[in-house]
């Protein structure tokens, strides 16, 4: 019996270590709930597969989660904008504040991206293909993986799209 929990334990140990959050079509939102959503995903140690557009605050999760938990896929898009809030007369007034606090919260080659085309200005740009390639380690999925469940803003941050590939299929391919 003592064998058979011991294995049970290893086994609960080596899937939740191989689990992924896969993220894809998330347009982001408010900054504190990205901030929030991404310190548990850290926490976590869960692999994460930016699989499609990952944009404005979502774009949180390249400095909340560590490097070599992050992988993209060919159709990953990283869109990234100054922070804003609402104005007087409801229009958006850019947040000069919130931009550096969220420009400063990405890695250097993110920053040195960014600073290259500008800053980052009311007008969204694009990280992706090549280039996005060459910062993060790709991603490999398998045809669950790739199946379009895409973690969204709107839902509960605990009710995650969870699944478990195998470790080969995020292994970096060679060239």
């Amino acid at each position: 019996m003592t064998g058979l929990l011991a294995v049970v334990v290893l086994l609960a140990g080596v899937s939740a270590s191989h689990a992924v959050v896969r993220i894809a079509e998330d347009r982001g939102g408010r900054i504190g709930t990205y901030v929030d959503r991404y310190q548990g995903l850290r926490s976590s140690g869960e692999t994460v597969i930016i699989d499609g557009l990952c944009a404005s605050a979502c774009t949180i999760v390249l400095g909340a989660v560590p490097h070599d938990k992050i992988c993209v896929t060919s159709h990953a898009n990283l869109g990234f904008h100054a922070a804003w809030d609402f104005g007087a007369n409801g229009r958006a007034v850019t947040n000069p504040e919130a931009t550096q606090m969220l420009y400063s919260m990405y890695p250097s080659p993110v920053r040195r991206w960014i600073s290259q085309r500008g800053g980052l200005t009311p007008h969204m740009i694009f990280l992706r293909g090549k280039q996005l390639m060459g910062m993060y380690k790709p991603c490999y999925l398998d045809a669950q993986a790739s199946s379009p469940r895409p973690l969204s803003a709107h839902r509960d941050s605990r009710q995650q799209d969870v699944i478990a590939p195998p470790p080969a299929a995020l292994a970096r391919q060679p060239d």
